[in-house]
């Protein structure tokens, strides 16, 4: 990058917020996003703490909507599951315990017998939202269990009946929360990706709050800029198999190489000046905190700069494929060479 381009970049940089927000219509602020009033450059102590998470690779917490049911036979099922017929033990908005197939059963009942007197709900309307909220392997799956209890009272307790259960039989410590959709004032629960951004935000805040090293952040506050493969692909590619979603990918690059359609895309020039930005504010904040001249602040700054160093080239899948192409080409064409030397005879011109 020129020393102009670098110039620009800091004269006109965005919040620091701008760099972990998640990019939805509705972002929850947080302490951390919001700017000293009198030096709006300087790193509050909020803003310190979560760089601090951040470049320290604090574990990032995961909260999924699983799926809603949609009649009661679908309600059963899912309840069977999640308390493994009666062997897992779960707990209702009441801090009731639902033990064993009797504690089972009674569960079934209660929600059944409320979605049979719902006139309101329509035929496809849904009966329960199922969320799961999990934590890396090794993480301690007590305080996991506390922090869902208490991110469920927070989110849910006024307004909508929940039941949850703590899995153990995974590497990773996860609960399986599942929520009523309709609350007690008729009013159904339809969350959207502001919604999810805020979740996690709280389930990360609560397992802080119970000694645990968590934070929330979107893929890109990672110098990420692809989504992450569904666990259906992910899987299939273990077990040696290309997905039809890779075939198709690499069909439509081949395709393009060959029409001599390779220039970058707008989204991907988009993604990259995103990251541009992003970077230059991590090294913003890393010289502001050099400035105070305290030996934390210094060391903090030197990971911060870390950090960004290491950060990966913000390559979008059909970037990678392109250069995975060129790559295969590139040692298909030294192969050749190398044959023909073997062989004796002389490489085009084109081959040269």
């Amino acid at each position: 990058m020129s020393g102009k381009r670098a110039q620009e970049l800091l004269d006109d940089l965005p919040p620091i917020s701008y760099v972990w927000r998640t990019p939805v219509r509705r972002p929850r602020v947080s302490e951390a996003d919001i700017p000293d009033p009198v030096a709006p450059q300087r790193v509050t102590p909020a803003m310190r703490a979560r760089l601090e998470r951040i470049v320290g690779r604090a574990p990032e917490v995961m909260v999924k909507i699983t799926g809603r049911t949609k009649d009661a036979g679908h309600l059963k099922s899912h309840l069977e599951y999640i308390m493994r017929n009666g062997e897992l033990t779960a707990e209702t908005e009441q801090g009731s315990l639902m033990r064993g197939r009797e504690g089972l059963k009674d569960l079934q009942s209660r929600w059944t017998e409320d979605t049979v007197l719902d006139d309101k709900r329509r035929r496809d309307g849904t009966i329960s939202v199922n969320i799961i909220l999990s934590m890396p392997p090794g993480t301690d799956p007590i305080p996991v269990k506390d922090a869902v209890r208490a991110f469920a009272i927070e989110t849910f307790e006024a307004n909508h009946d929940y039941v949850f259960v703590q899995h153990l039989d995974d590497k990773h410590p996860h609960v399986h929360l599942t929520v009523r959709s309709q609350d007690y004032n008729g009013k159904r629960l339809n969350p959207r990706k502001a919604d999810l951004a805020t979740w996690r935000e709280r389930f990360a805040g609560e397992l802080r709050l119970r000694g645990v090293a968590a934070e929330a952040t979107p893929r890109r506050t990672r110098g990420k800029v692809r989504k992450h493969d569904k666990g259906t692909v992910v899987a299939l590619r273990r077990r040696g198999v290309v997905p039809d979603t890779d075939k198709g990918a690499r069909d439509d690059v081949v395709r393009a190489v060959k029409a001599g359609v390779i220039g970058i895309r707008p989204w991907e020039a988009k993604a990259r000046d995103r990251q541009t930005k992003i970077r230059a504010q991590y090294l913003a904040h890393a010289k502001e905190l050099e400035r105070t001249g305290k030996g934390s602040d210094r060391a903090l700054a030197m990971r911060v700069r870390e950090f960004v160093a290491r950060m990966p080239e913000p390559e979008t899948r059909r970037e990678q494929l392109l250069r995975e192409l060129a790559v295969a080409a590139q040692n298909k064409q030294s192969d050749r060479k190398h044959q023909m030397r073997q062989d004796g005879t002389t490489p085009d011109k084109n081959e040269r």
